[in-house]
């Protein structure tokens, strides 16, 4: 492909994302909560399309398709194990909204800390965050600068295309807040799933013979690709320690429970859920089918992540479909780059910095605003480094990122529905499962043959309820919070 159109093609997605991000900054308004939250305004058509694409990123197009053309359907379990994940939201959506709404969080972390009375715990909680999203901020640099390295054959150096996607993702996140990263996401999650369709269908249709034939060649191939555990990768084992972590994503992921504190009403939000549903379940098929028509077209690959650019670059998927492609995945990527570098940055802001400084308060916006963008320019500089590594296998690292999200997952639950969960109990279990996580994943170590996910997500519950049972509870907020919460559910007649 010439590289003179991949230029083209990047200045022009350039210029397009860029203006819908300074029309957002025309409809903002001062304050953290609007920075951070978008004034918990946002409509559901857009909450929808913006969660979608913080939550879909290149690891889909990229890692999902790397997974299925190196270990077969079981690559489809492992995803819709998230998407069924996706009750949690309807169930916690909801009191997460009103709570927040209520008590004007701006974080899940800082909606802890006041639940458990003691701010150590969104210290805490902030800290894990920061440590195992960076690495998969990482992933979605990695993801743009695999595909602008694949497509120009080696021209465009891997190193550019992260620096483009870091700079993009920088300079969308601060020119508005979440103002701007929602309108980005909306525009980007469109341009994704349209333009993914599309040359799904045609690489199929064009060179497969079609769903039929595409299906025969399947199961045709060598290493049974459409059983499980099929080449066998997806033992398991191995599949419940990479799935476990994808189930409770949702609430673990900091940059994705936040976005329950966005919708204007509960109204909004179920639009956002079923919007999500739609969107997801469409996009993951689409990645997995692209696995496969990878493994079908190009197969021996030495790695799997280099399958859809090296599809893309290939004589299969002519250039404009190619070129659209690639500004599709590129646009998945910085959707989740942005979110997650705002996201912790209002961790930073909201849970770190305030419990060190008394004087840092609510009514400190502009000193608070600064510190964000200080902090988002640091995490954005972190994660490149982090992903000129060039780690191998996108979706494993991804997967790793989330396990040590799984240590508030206890604390989570035990916010919501446990009156005697306590202080102690949040906090031993945040820290000691942090330190599971990261012994485990660094020493590959497998007690059982289990991996850190199921291992993380067990000793953090242990540790949560066992201290619980011999420390106090804050039982005036844990009745406070709870009670508010379910006085407003039935009065809503929502479970």
């Amino acid at each position: 492909m010439p590289i003179s159109y991949l230029y083209t093609a990047i200045i022009l997605y350039i210029i397009i994302g860029s203006i819908v991000a300074l029309m957002a900054r025309r409809e903002m308004n001062d304050g953290v909560v609007e920075y951070f939250l978008s004034g918990r305004n946002t409509g559901g058509v857009v909450a929808a399309l913006s969660y979608s694409a913080t939550t879909y990123s290149a690891f889909m197009m990229i890692g999902l398709a790397g997974f299925t053309y190196s270990g077969g359907v079981g690559a489809l379990g492992f995803e819709l194990i998230y998407l069924s994940g996706l009750s949690l939201v309807a169930f916690f959506g909801p009191r997460f909204w009103l709570i927040g709404k209520k008590n004007n969080y701006v974080s899940p972390y800082e909606m802890l800390g006041d639940r458990y009375q003691n701010q150590w715990i969104a210290f805490a909680a902030s800290l894990s965050a920061c440590i195992f999203l960076i690495p998969y901020l990482a992933v979605q640099l990695m993801g743009v600068g695999y595909l602008l390295n694949g497509l120009s054959d080696g021209e465009i150096p891997f190193i550019f295309g992260v620096a483009i996607a870091v700079m993009l993702a920088i300079a969308w996140a601060l020119i508005a807040g979440m103002k701007s990263v929602t309108w980005t996401d909306s525009l980007q999650s469109l341009i994704m799933i349209v333009i993914s369709v599309i040359i799904l269908f045609y690489v199929i249709y064009q060179h497969l013979g079609g769903f039929k034939d595409f299906f025969d060649s399947l199961a045709a191939l060598e290493g049974n690709v459409l059983t499980v555990p099929g080449p066998g990768f997806f033992k398991f084992k191995t599949f419940l320690g990479l799935s476990l972590p994808w189930f409770f994503f949702s609430i673990s992921n900091p940059q994705v429970s936040q976005r329950l504190f966005i919708p204007r009403d509960l109204k909004a939000m179920k639009t956002m859920i079923k919007g999500f549903l739609v969107f997801g379940f469409i996009y993951t098929l689409v990645s997995v089918f692209w696995g496969f028509s990878a493994r079908l077209l190009i197969p021996g690959l030495s790695n799997a992540d280099l399958a859809t650019p090296e599809l893309l670059a290939s004589q299969y998927v002519p250039t404009a479909l190619a070129l659209a492609a690639m500004i599709g995945i590129t646009a998945a990527a910085i959707s989740t780059i942005d979110s997650i570098m705002l996201t912790l940055s209002s961790l930073v802001v909201r849970d770190v910095f305030k419990n060190m400084e008394d004087n840092l308060d609510q009514e400190q916006n502009l000193r608070q605003l600064r510190t964000a963008k200080i902090a988002i320019l640091i995490i954005a500089l972190l994660g490149f480094f982090f992903a000129i590594q060039e780690l191998d296998l996108i979706a494993t690292l991804s997967v790793a990122a989330s396990i040590g999200l799984l240590v508030v997952v206890p604390s989570i639950f035990g916010a919501f529905f446990w009156k005697k969960a306590t202080a102690a109990a949040s906090l031993s279990s945040i820290i000691i499962g942090s330190i599971t996580a990261l012994y485990l994943q660094f020493s590959s170590w497998s007690p059982l043959g289990h991996g850190a996910g199921v291992w993380t997500l067990l000793v953090s519950t242990a540790v949560f309820v066992v201290v619980s049972l011999f420390t106090q509870a804050p039982t005036k907020k844990a009745e406070e919070f709870i009670g508010y919460i379910n006085q407003e559910l039935d009065a809503k007649n929502i479970l």
